[in-house]
């Protein structure tokens, strides 16, 4: 264990009323407990505990906004600096991901209960009951779910139905699995080295993968309903939207969503990026063209730094890198003939409306101005594949989510949806839960 580890897991005060876990986590994972025993050198038991609530310990613990989470609301971070529990909840995981079958080792006594009870229930019947023949058939007899997507709420429900020991088969629309995660978060703040690995550890519980399947297109939810027991949509929400302003359709007028997921950016040698929009999907655009050779990248955002969603870690790295920042400031019209040569902005004020708490923005007048662009990359919001899911007849909401209840069900009988598809807050951890949620229900209703 590293000194500053050690630090790290000396420094709590493993709170009885454990607020980073109930009131930060949305995993809700064990942190007190965790950092208790990786503090007494016991990695193994640590990494158990973890999993008991999640299976993307290595992912969360890099990329999770812990300073809106979990340690926002450690004890210790009222009077200082919290706890460091994103930096021990990747310590431990990546101890783990040493061998690829610790998830399996983790749950192996869960995974063989079903099987148990099934032959503790055949013992304790009458003879005349049921034949043991019969019996056997139905214990054997698995149930089978299909889950299409592998972002991390697809991969985390994946995983705890074959907890449960249901078989499970992921449809993946590309050839490598991992979602968002791998195609949405660049390499600088998650290796996909560790996705590699998390992945692994998940597929070795023995879930299948059919790759190349898009729903909407090669898949269909009818076909899929008469081979599996259940079906889990989690395809993301990943369609860049517009802000339906003059210019929007000129050449050089990107998608960040698009951009991270396929990859296919334009040469940004020597020129000027405006990136517009305040999350985290903001600072990775403008983080990864920036380090592509970009003359300049601006991020402009229309309110105030403070009220930025994006971590803020993730700002004062960018800012480290030399992106710049336009605070208060608007795009009103993307110029130029035939692609983007300038756009025209506006300068932003800060008022407070009757009746909302957060301050809204309102334009100055007379404020308007124009700067030389070559690139412009909106990064202002996602919706789902309205589409493809329209072809397959699940109901959407005004907000063009998926429509589900408080089970998770959508419109059609046995699917069930979750994470940014069904409107989620969108961050991993929430995406998971989402997914591991789901998997009870599931198990429950089949």
């Amino acid at each position: 264990m590293s000194d500053d580890i050690k630090k790290y897991t000396e420094y709590c005060l493993n709170c009885p009323v454990k607020p980073c876990s109930v009131k930060g986590c949305p995993l809700n994972n064990d942190i007190p407990t965790f950092i208790k025993l990786t503090k007494e050198g016991n990695l193994k038991e640590a990494y158990r505990i973890l999993s008991e609530t999640t299976v993307l310990p290595a992912i969360c613990g890099r990329i999770c906004p812990h300073e809106k989470q979990c340690q926002g609301k450690c004890v210790r971070g009222i009077k200082g600096e919290p706890v460091s529990i994103g930096k021990i909840e990747a310590y431990i995981a990546d101890e783990a991901l040493k061998n690829e079958n610790s998830l399996k080792e983790a749950w192996q006594e869960e995974m063989e209960r079903p099987y148990k009870d099934g032959i503790e229930k055949l013992i304790n019947k009458e003879e005349n009951e049921i034949s043991y023949k019969e019996e056997i058939e139905n214990i054997n007899k698995t149930k089978k779910v299909s889950v299409i997507g592998s972002g991390p709420s697809g991969l985390t429900c994946a995983a705890f139905l074959r907890k449960y020991g249901i078989e499970v088969t992921i449809f993946e629309k590309y050839n490598s699995l991992g979602g968002i995660l791998r195609r949405g978060i660049p390499e600088f703040r998650l290796s996909k080295d560790i996705l590699d690995k998390t992945i692994a550890q998940i597929l070795n519980l023995g879930i299948d993968v059919k790759y190349g399947m898009e729903l909407g297109k090669n898949l269909s939810l009818d076909d899929l309903k008469k081979e599996y027991d259940a079906i889990y949509l989690a395809i993301g929400a990943n369609v860049p939207t517009g802000m339906k302003i003059l210019g929007e359709e000129l050449n050089g007028v990107y998608g960040a969503n698009t951009l991270l997921e396929i990859g296919n950016h334009p040469d940004y040698t020597n020129k000027n990026v405006a990136v517009i929009g305040g999350g985290n999907v903001a600072m990775d655009a403008a983080r990864t063209i920036n380090r592509m050779g970009a003359k300049s990248v601006k991020v402009i955002y229309r309110r105030a730094e403070e009220q930025m969603p994006a971590e803020r870690k993730e700002i004062a790295d960018a800012k480290e890198e030399g992106v710049e920042f336009l605070f208060q400031t608007n795009i009103k019209k993307v110029l130029g003939k035939d692609r983007v040569e300038k756009i025209e902005c506006i300068k932003m004020d800060l008022v407070q409306k009757e009746g909302e708490t957060r301050l809204s923005p309102v334009e100055i007048p007379n404020s308007n101005y124009e700067m030389p662009i070559d690139y412009v990359i909106m990064a202002v919001g996602a919706k789902t594949e309205e589409e493809n899911l329209k072809k397959e007849n699940v109901e959407l909401t005004e907000r063009k989510y998926v429509k589900i209840n408080e089970n998770y069900e959508t419109s059609i009988d046995t699917v069930f949806a979750g994470g940014d598809l069904v409107g989620s807050t969108a961050t991993v951890a929430w995406a998971a839960r989402d997914g591991r949620n789901a998997a009870y229900i599931i198990k429950n209703y089949i």
